[in-house]
């Protein structure tokens, strides 16, 4: 299953994507939302993990802009954040999101939700 990581802060997305790859996935990165975007067109990933506070574009109307567009807008998108509220996981839910994960990530919950996702999703996906 490729999954698409979009996660500003280097630390983060190397150790993130460093654990998925050890799961078996197959991991691209964006570093911000406007490469999300282009990022996603390109490599058609069959989920993606979207920082929400990104540069250039936040993961909201980075969202909101694949969710609008054909050629992506059956990606699942797992919202990420250290936003804990309610008013923050609707707003999530609203722009687009299919699912939203707390910060610092429970793997597990996490790796739940990309499997149900990428699995009743569209894509080629296939168990890592």
């Amino acid at each position: 299953m490729k999954l698409l990581l979009v996660e500003d802060h280097q630390m983060n997305r190397e150790m993130l994507s460093r654990r998925l790859k050890k799961l078996g996935y197959d991991v691209v990165t964006a570093v911000d939302g406007e490469q999300s975007i282009v990022t996603a067109r390109c490599e058609l990933p069959d989920v993606i993990l979207m920082d929400m506070s990104l540069p250039l574009m936040d993961g909201w109307e980075a969202t909101r802009q694949l969710k609008s567009n054909p050629a992506t807008n059956h990606i699942p998108v797992i919202a990420l954040t250290a936003y804990i509220h309610e008013f923050d996981r609707t707003r999530a839910l609203e722009a687009g999101c299919s699912e939203y994960e707390t910060k610092p990530v429970e793997m597990q919950s996490l790796i739940d939700k990309i499997e149900r996702l990428g699995l009743s999703g569209a894509g080629s996906s296939s168990r890592p």
